[in-house]
């Protein structure tokens, strides 16, 4: 039976004293009205003082060096440190290994519902914010903890399973040659832009069963949106119109996709429930995978451990991807828990509702379990780097069978591909969430653009010559039969 989702505007059980709206999701961008009082984003009064000396995660610094930064405030704080989020949000970062699994496996100690968080009960987060898109409360799975959370999860962690994974490396081989048919011919690309930012998005329209020209403006949306910047309202909105036609037409014409399993299940979700998971997973796995891929082809293309092994068969492409989840998680930094009361962590003493981020790529280098930067893990797989605990991403073997096929696929097509910048030439964007490599320029050997998944053209039909037609005319109007030398290309043991 579907339980009907608590109104947004109520606070959960055990929050006292919560102005009404509180929690209403985010509004429209360039929200009504002036700024809540005190709101840290447009200057309203100071922050804490023991946010006095925190770091902002978003910005410069951040990109240029984010294990650095984090080692210099491990340094400084030990396990726990202040930090700033866009618009000077405070928050407390999560660099100890134990110290996340604490937290991310304890619901009972550290809610994942967003209605707990202080700053927003008082009125220091404005309903325009940015950030709200990430952190706001929804009717889905992570927005809830106990049996709520079970129902949800449930229902996207069963539909997620109903894939094919044979089927899903089909899809994303048939996608990958589209996308290098687009360039293979050129000599150069652009790896972030042409294939990592695209490749993911496109997979997922597939899934979810939306129109293939849906996906092109699903990517810029989708990034907006995790960027945190000014138009993320708008992209959040644009996201939410396209999925809410998706459950409409599902509803009305269901078919293999995850839209329609999901309405489907068992545990009967809301429209709206259904709507906003469709979201979840989509910005999610959308950023995870683009990001995760990312980084994998830039090791591959400028690490000698990468190169040399991968072409040497030492190291398998799926180990050498584990091997960035160590190194460069897609997600630096896991939002959000909110402690149920006041307590000491790491020596640092947090108040009820305060923000804690789960710092996963300072936790995957934490000094105490003996790893250091860079190490070779072997396939290691137990990063942080995909959460834990109850919140553990359900679809991460999907992330990761999406990355690995599409890279395959990339350098099956162009064996001889090479960075065509200096390695220190290339540049990122960092977010309070994440980390942007912003371009990844290449070159190789022209090559003639074919997509083997592509069937030949239909042979034209034999055109019989008319009665009294002079000899040979038949054959001047029949037509080779198209080559079937794309077939092989298609058999066991052969890479597309």
């Amino acid at each position: 039976m579907s339980t009907p989702f608590p109104d947004p505007s109520v606070p959960p059980p055990g929050v006292p004293d919560v102005p009404p709206g509180a929690f209403a999701r985010h509004g429209p961008a360039g929200g009504a009205g002036a700024p809540p009082p005190g709101c840290p984003a447009h200057g309203g009064r100071p922050l804490p003082p023991e946010f006095a000396d925190a770091t902002p995660l978003y910005g410069p610094e951040a990109a240029a060096d984010p294990a650095g930064l984090y080692e210099r405030m491990r340094e400084r704080h030990g396990a726990i440190a202040p930090v700033l989020l866009e618009g000077g949000v405070p928050a407390w970062l999560l660099l100890g290994y134990e110290e996340i699994l604490q937290v991310a496996r304890n619901p009972r100690r550290f809610t994942r519902d967003t209605r707990h968080w202080r700053d927003c009960r008082e009125g220091r987060i404005p309903v325009d914010s940015p950030l709200m898109p990430v952190l706001g409360w929804r009717p889905d799975c992570i927005s809830q903890d106990g049996d709520e959370h079970q129902r949800l999860r449930g229902a996207v962690k069963d539909s997620l399973e109903r894939f094919d994974r044979r089927a899903i490396r089909r899809a994303v081989h048939r996608r990958a040659h589209r996308l290098v048919d687009a360039f293979a011919g050129a000599g150069r690309a652009e790896l972030v832009g042409q294939f990592a930012q695209v490749l993911p998005m496109t997979v997922l329209t597939d899934l979810y069963g939306l129109p293939e020209a849906e996906g092109a403006r699903l990517v810029e949306a989708s990034r907006q949106l995790v960027k945190g910047t000014e138009k993320a309202l708008e992209a959040d909105r644009h996201i939410h119109g396209i999925l809410r036609r998706l459950v409409a037409d599902k509803r009305a014409e269901p078919g293999p996709d995850f839209a329609s399993w999901l309405i489907e299940h068992g545990a009967r979700l809301t429209d709206e429930e259904i709507l906003q998971h469709l979201r979840l997973v989509l910005v999610l796995a959308n950023e995870t995978t683009t990001n995760l891929m990312a980084n994998t082809l830039r090791m591959v293309l400028t690490d000698p451990r990468f190169r040399g092994t991968l072409d040497g068969g030492r190291m398998t492409l799926p180990a050498a991807v584990e091997q960035i989840l160590w190194d460069e998680p897609p997600l630096t930094v896991v939002p959000g828990r909110f402690p149920t009361h006041d307590m000491e962590i790491g020596g640092r003493r947090v108040r009820r509702g305060d923000l804690l981020l789960l710092g996963v790529a300072a936790g995957n280098t934490d000094p105490a379990i003996g790893r250091s930067p860079g190490q070779d893990m072997h396939g290691n797989r137990s990063h942080l780097s995909f959460n834990s605990g109850p919140h553990e991403c359900p679809g991460q073997d999907i992330g990761r069978a999406v990355t690995g096929s599409g890279i395959d696929t990339l350098l099956a097509r162009l064996p001889d591909l090479h960075l065509a910048v200096p390695e220190e030439e290339l540049t990122w964007t960092a977010t309070s969430w994440s980390r942007h490599l912003d371009a990844l320029p290449v070159r190789f050997t022209p090559r003639h653009a074919r997509n083997p998944f592509e069937p030949p053209p239909a042979p034209r039909p034999r055109v019989q010559p008319a009665a009294g037609a002079p000899a040979g005319a038949a054959a001047a109007v029949s037509h080779r039969r198209p080559s079937r030398g794309w077939l092989r290309l298609l058999r066991p043991g052969r890479r597309g």
